[in-house]
């Protein structure tokens, strides 16, 4: 059985998945995780009652904005783990990813009404910006060849395109099985 050029390339982002440099933005974007669930559960609801009411109302929409961008945060953090350790195939993880909505934001509140934030929250805000900006390069980085892949073959026709993609993760699931 001949091995073909495109099965001898090695994907930088698959490299990359598996290496050090993801464990320790795993351990990081888990780590932010927890630290803004326990702040929001604890200080912070503390502190949120003591804004006054316009600041009160800019505190509930950055905080809801900050628990669902983590939680898209630790989605990905763990689907990209969960192949790592051969729970997942990179196929059954695409498939998977669908799900998680990774889309660059800014912080909701900005300008005078962001001065009246508690500092925690801000530094919160910023710190899961920051991970989630590196966790969309990644994801581009493990994900594009994939996705224009998918979207020349559906572009072309859908039916065909689906066909073609269910063979593909078929094809995956019976290597990574050998």
């Amino acid at each position: 059985m001949a091995v073909s050029s495109k099965d001898k390339m090695v994907s930088f982002g698959e490299r990359l998945a598996a290496s050090e440099q993801f464990l320790a933005l795993f351990r990081e974007g888990m780590d932010l995780v927890a630290a803004a669930a326990a702040y929001l559960d604890g200080e912070g609801r503390e502190q949120a009652k003591l804004l006054p009411r316009e600041a009160a109302l800019s505190y509930a929409v950055e905080s809801m904005r900050l628990t669902t961008r983590l939680m898209q945060v630790a989605s990905w953090l763990l689907l990209q783990r969960a192949v790592n350790e051969g729970e997942l195939s990179r196929a059954e993880a695409f498939a998977e990813k669908r799900r998680v909505r990774l889309t660059r934001q800014n912080a909701a509140v900005a300008g005078a009404a962001s001065a009246d934030l508690p500092e925690r929250l801000s530094e919160l805000v910023e710190l899961s910006l920051r991970v989630q900006a590196r966790i969309i390069h990644l994801d581009r980085l493990f994900y594009k060849s994939r996705e224009s892949r998918a979207a020349a073959i559906l572009a072309a026709s859908p039916v065909q395109g689906q066909i073609a993609l269910l063979r593909e993760a078929f094809a995956e699931v019976r290597s990574s099985a050998m």
